[in-house]
């Protein structure tokens, strides 16, 4: 590899606000990392923590594929002998024979949060680096605070890295703890190190300034072998350097290797399966891997894409496993409808009056309080309706919902529904946790007979928001509906003053379209064994 990609999203990451990650967890997500092919996972500090050393143990006869497991620890405390401290031998009972030490290489820090002597903090570096090698690990030295040590004292942040160096340490990674230099600072810094040290340099930097990623491609460029950083920039504070971004940038922009082959296309899907364990919402618009990365809206955008997708596109997504996806709203042109209907593999060249009206038609539901962008089974359902590719699976004949509230403060939701299935009438009701879940359970009583596979069909997520809240009780609410069945998730829209009625619009978005797109599935494999 030409350059080490080290993964500390189980370590630095979890320290991220509002992560915190099980045993369970900590071990897909390593395993999804060695999929994925970095060559370093940095799993946790086993002197820290009952669970730390609960995964390294869980993970100690692992058939690891492509990545090596290290273990992060603290050099020896200030004034005890390094076979006596009880970080040393927590390192050895972990199981691994990676090991990053981190020591301070800040004078300040040293004096100030140490407590101990500039002399005292070089013989703790070098003793554990030494005791750790003679043990048979490899290990690396981060020097936590680096460059800021460097700008204010830096005769004794070069000392800290010789020690390492000469006690074998095998990386010299040079950390932006605090995460406020700039890209120009951390390369003349870098050279400068170069110019007194010949041992391998590696990068470690944080978000605070928004130069992570930045800083880390600047390190690379200027000789450092080993990157750390943490799927989508997990971390504490304002995150570390983001590897989502740094491996595209590395491979694609800057002609580096730091993957297996083949393994690139999969980082999207590594990036959205940490975000799950993690429990975190995905950042939409986050670069290369996010939903957004390749959303086109404006209408002069699709034009351009339909010529080339280079016009609007930096890269082609699928190089990481992403995709194109082309908006439409009310900033659409017909080159946005031509396009997804081009993806649904409609031809609406041929209805050129047809394209005009539905086009204006977008742009004024779009006014109401619409919003396609979100809800793409809802666009596709609107555009085969207007082409006349579609026909309702049913259609309502009556709608009626009670509220009942106890003495007891108890709440009874009931919906009662009449439907026309064909040429059949069906009328049914059924109780549920709420007006909405009424309405939901009502609908599935009644399309049961006919269509069964509606139990395959779950609800995942259900949005509101209020369009124009000085209205107050009276405003008008966008109701947004994620469904999702064995094979895929849609989204689905509703917009009323009536929270009930966008509800309505929305769910049965979301029926008819899983039944078409099951009718549809039908008919092309039909024609197949035709």
């Amino acid at each position: 590899m030409d350059v080490l990609i080290y993964d500390t999203t189980l370590r630095d990451g979890s320290q991220g606000e509002g992560i915190s990650l099980s045993v369970e967890d900590k071990i897909k997500i390593a395993r999804k990392l060695d999929f994925l092919g970095v060559s370093y996972i940095e799993g946790g500090w086993p002197g820290s923590n009952p669970k730390d050393m609960a995964f390294f143990q869980a993970m100690r006869d692992y058939p690891w594929e492509n990545a090596k497991l290290s273990a992060f620890s603290f050099t020896r405390k200030a004034g005890v002998r390094v076979q006596d401290d009880i970080i040393m031998k927590s390192l050895l009972e972990s199981g691994v024979k990676v090991a990053t030490l981190v020591g301070k290489s800040w004078d300040f820090h040293v004096l100030r949060a140490l407590e101990t002597t500039l002399e005292e903090n070089l013989s703790m570096v070098g003793e554990s680096i030494a005791y750790l090698k003679d043990k048979g690990f490899e290990v690396f030295f981060d020097a936590e605070h680096f460059f800021d040590g460097y700008k204010r004292n830096p005769d004794y942040a070069l000392q800290v890295l010789e020690t390492a160096a000469q006690a074998g340490a095998d990386c010299l990674v040079l950390c932006d703890t605090n995460g406020g230099c700039m890209p120009w600072e951390i390369a003349q810094i870098i050279n400068q190190v170069r110019s007194r040290s010949t041992a391998p340099l590696g990068i470690h930097t944080h978000n605070d300034s928004a130069c992570a990623v930045s800083n880390s491609l600047i390190a690379v460029q200027n000789g450092c072998v080993q990157v750390q950083g943490t799927i989508n920039s997990y971390g504490e504070r304002c995150g570390n350097a983001d590897l989502c971004s740094i491996i595209p940038n590395l491979e694609l922009k800057m002609d580096l290797k730091c993957l297996p082959d083949g393994k690139l296309k999969h980082l999207t899907e590594v990036s959205h399966y940490v975000s799950e364990i993690a429990n975190m919402p995905g950042s939409n618009n986050q670069p290369f891997v996010g939903y957004g990365a390749f959303a086109h809206k404006a209408g002069i955008h699709v034009s351009a894409l339909l010529k080339d997708s280079l016009t609007y596109e930096h890269i082609n997504p699928e190089a990481v496993g992403n995709h194109r996806r082309v908006l439409v709203s009310e900033l659409a042109g017909l080159s946005n409808l031509q396009y997804k209907a081009q993806e649904l593999g409609i031809d609406i060249n041929k209805y050129s009056d047809e394209t005009k009206q539905l086009t204006k038609k977008i742009k004024e539901l779009e006014n109401d309080g619409y919003q396609f962008e979100g809800a793409d089974a809802s666009l596709e359902l609107l555009l085969r309706k207007a082409f006349n590719q579609y026909e309702d699976y049913f259609q309502l004949k009556n709608l009626k919902i009670i509220l009942e509230k106890t003495v007891d403060n108890e709440i009874i939701s009931e919906a009662m529904i009449k439907l026309a299935i064909g040429s059949e009438i069906v009328h049914t009701a059924a109780e549920g946790d709420g007006p909405v879940n009424a309405l939901d359970n009502s609908l599935r009583k009644a399309l049961y007979d006919v269509y069964p596979e509606i139990n395959e069909m779950h609800l995942t997520d259900y949005k509101v928001r209020v369009l124009n809240g000085q209205e107050a009780t009276a405003a008008k609410v966008r109701v947004l509906i994620e469904s999702s069945d064995q094979h895929e998730k849609w989204t689905t829209v509703g917009v009323s003053e009536n929270i009930i009625e966008a509800s309505y619009q929305a769910l049965v978005d979301s029926i008819n379209y899983m039944m078409m797109k099951r009718q549809l599935f039908a008919e092309r494999t039909k024609r197949l064994e035709a």
